[in-house]
């Protein structure tokens, strides 16, 4: 290789392979190529790093032990987050004072107080009523699916709320509601209670027996029909449920409802007034009334 091939004293001879200059380095006969990044790449490389350091400068940046660095600016992103969540705030309390002095059906007339408080609601309610009606208020059995239209004790905007508001047989309420469904084990022969069970059966589907649904019913009305009502549909003021509507709370078929005429389950609803509030409990009947709520 003759000098020609020799740059000067920052590059090493042309790699006779690649024809690229060399940096005159040279382990175990390897030559270290002389491939330098593209000029744009470095300048973009000083920019960042100008940048960087005009950043710390201008934003708070570099941490110390207890604090960080405050900027030129005195920009900070927890400021602006703490800022918008105050307005946010300032917002809803602003629309919360409206529904604590706004009547129930005032709040279903208006549609921006309706659609915040049913928003407000729902918050609510994933907090507090999610554990026993689920997360998509439809229920399980002895918690009631607040999604259909069959309410035990009225489906208004007005009778939710007292429901939510008093509970259900919540002990030290004295609005709370209330009703108990006496035991028959003693009142009715083992027969009777299955005669009964299987009328009850037969109002929406077939029992399995047929023959005992026609005793049954005279049993029914006998022991049953001054809290169900007659046709069995119910009667909300006593909070006896409708059975002749195929919706059951503590179990479906003729053993369930058997096990209820001989020892009844009854369900217990915290009354949430003096746990939540009125305006919490005012968007959470507004809430659970836009679900499936009717008169």
């Amino acid at each position: 290789m003759t000098d020609k091939h020799i740059s000067n004293t920052h590059t090493g001879p042309i790699d006779d392979i690649s024809g690229v200059t060399t940096t005159g380095h040279e382990w175990d006969g390897i030559r270290e190529l002389n491939n330098p990044m593209p000029r744009w790449w470095v300048w973009t490389l000083y920019a960042t790093i100008v940048w960087a350091i005009g950043y710390c400068i201008a934003y708070p940046s570099i941490p110390l032990i207890r604090d960080s660095t405050k900027g030129l600016l005195g920009y900070s992103t927890r400021g602006e987050l703490k800022t918008e969540q105050n307005a946010a705030t300032q917002a809803q309390t602003a629309m919360a004072d409206r529904i604590a002095s706004a009547s129930l059906q005032d709040i279903l007339a208006n549609p921006e107080l309706s659609q915040f408080a049913i928003a407000a609601g729902s918050s609510a309610f994933k907090v507090n009523c999610a554990q026993c009606h689920g997360s998509g208020a439809a229920g399980s059995p002895g918690f009631p699916n607040l999604n259909d239209n069959d309410w035990v004790w009225g489906g208004s905007v007005d009778d939710i709320f007292q429901t939510v508001a008093h509970g259900i047989r919540h002990p030290g309420d004295d609005e709370t509601r209330f009703s108990e469904m006496p035991s028959f084990a003693e009142g009715l022969q083992p027969l009777e209670i299955r005669q009964t069970a299987a009328y009850v059966v037969s109002l929406t589907g077939t029992p399995r027996d047929p023959a005992m649904a026609e005793p049954g019913k005279a049993l029914f009305e006998a022991n049953c029909a001054a809290c169900h009502g007659e046709n069995a549909t119910g009667n909300r003021e006593l909070g006896a449920p409708n059975l002749a509507d195929a919706i059951w709370l503590k179990g479906e078929g003729e053993d369930a409802v058997a096990a209820q005429i001989r020892t009844p389950r009854h369900g217990v609803m915290p009354a949430w007034l003096p746990r939540l509030g009125e305006t919490t409990v005012k968007e959470l009947a507004v809430f659970v009334h836009s679900l499936g709520g009717g008169e």
